[in-house]
């Protein structure tokens, strides 16, 4: 549902949401978002990421928030086009990456791991 939400926004391409551990819910949302690219040149990051969670709260609902959005450049993806999830909650926990072997571009790992890290 919230990648339905996110896609509304004109500035964004395409996104992918992933459950992540939370201290205090045990389970909490996490967005990766790929900007249109005449978008990703002059949008604020900050500023489109409220706008966002402003989208999620009225559509679904404030429990419905990510904790984080991330703004990357693409996502890691299969041959045949399929997300690969597992990969990006890898990533946000710190964990080894293990088989990637089925994966379209092994750059972008690392380009999406770089964008999570700086924050």
């Amino acid at each position: 549902e919230l990648e339905a939400v996110f896609i509304e926004n004109e500035a964004v391409a395409e996104s992918a949401v992933i459950g992540v551990k939370h201290e205090l819910k045990g389970q909490g949302l996490m967005a990766f978002v790929i900007l249109k690219s005449a978008a990703a040149k002059t949008i604020n990051e900050e500023t489109l990421a409220k706008t966002l969670n402003g989208m999620v709260d009225t559509k679904i609902g404030k429990f419905a928030r990510p904790e984080r959005i991330v703004f990357v450049p693409d996502l890691p993806k299969t041959r045949s086009g399929k997300i690969m999830r597992r990969l990006l909650r890898d990533i946000s926990e710190g964990r080894e990456l293990g088989n990637v072997s089925t994966l379209a571009d092994p750059a972008v790992v690392e380009s999406i791991r770089n964008k999570f890290n700086n924050k």
